[in-house]
């Protein structure tokens, strides 16, 4: 599967966070998202591994107790079932694979070639 870049096929599923999947396979999903400054993603948990890499921004990541605090190039790797949050600070973008794929995320394939 290859992706070509372009604006369209964003999904909001809180509010000022933009979520695009970008590739997908059989094991993996390419996602990325962009988040406006003020937003939060509260606190959840899933079956999926994220990994993941802030392209721009700043934003403070709450995985179990600990919180970090991610500015440009920092990256993660949050477990399967990890309980997590973020607050966002700055305008950002992050780029994230999930593991196994995120059928939640699945696109709508007129964007893909």
């Amino acid at each position: 599967m290859f992706y070509k870049k372009n604006v369209e096929g964003y999904h909001s599923r809180v509010k000022g966070i933009d979520q695009k999947t970008l590739v997908y396979g059989e094991r993996t999903l390419l996602a990325e998202f962009l988040l406006k400054k003020g937003s939060i993603i509260p606190q959840h948990s899933h079956p999926y591994e994220q990994t993941g890499y802030l392209v721009s921004g700043h934003m403070i990541f709450r995985v179990g107790n600990e919180r970090y605090d991610f500015q440009v190039g920092d990256s993660w790797c949050i477990p399967m079932n990890a309980e997590h949050s973020a607050e966002i600070l700055e305008d950002s973008v992050v780029v994230e694979v999930f593991s196994p794929v995120r059928e939640d995320y699945l696109p709508d394939k007129k964007y893909y070639a």
